[in-house]
């Protein structure tokens, strides 16, 4: 069982950068392929980011390509989301996702079995 907590969400204006945190315990980390997913009110879950278990790999949303960056430290079992150039529109609560695999990018929501309770992104216009 793997528990997750993010952190580093917050109220910024468009333009702005934001860096978000998720810390796992419970588990190995390193065998597990992670991601970010968003959701704003009245909308599907959508997938934003995914990486590998050794962080070779990345794979992103096309709405959020060039401007987030996704990374991990395998010996601190934490997942980063660097955010810049952030729009309204990136506005809604981020989770992070755990899902094992040991080789793959994984970025749909049926491949991560472990979830934070997520943190909120609002970005003003």
């Amino acid at each position: 069982q793997v528990q997750l907590v993010e952190s580093g969400g917050g109220l910024v204006q468009a333009g702005g950068s934001l860096r978000l945190s998720c810390a796992a315990s419970g588990g190995t980390f390193s065998s597990y392929a992670m991601g970010w997913f968003r959701q704003a009110p009245g909308k599907e879950r959508e997938f934003v980011a995914g990486i590998n278990w050794n962080g070779g790999s990345t794979r992103y949303a096309d709405s959020v390509k060039g401007r987030f960056t996704i990374s991990r430290d395998n010996a601190k079992n934490t997942v980063f989301l660097q955010m810049n150039s952030l729009k309204p529109e990136d506005t809604a609560k981020y989770h992070c996702a755990a899902g094992y695999s040991r080789v793959a990018v994984l970025a749909s929501r049926t491949d991560f079995a472990f979830w934070g309770q997520g943190t909120q992104v609002t970005v003003s216009s």
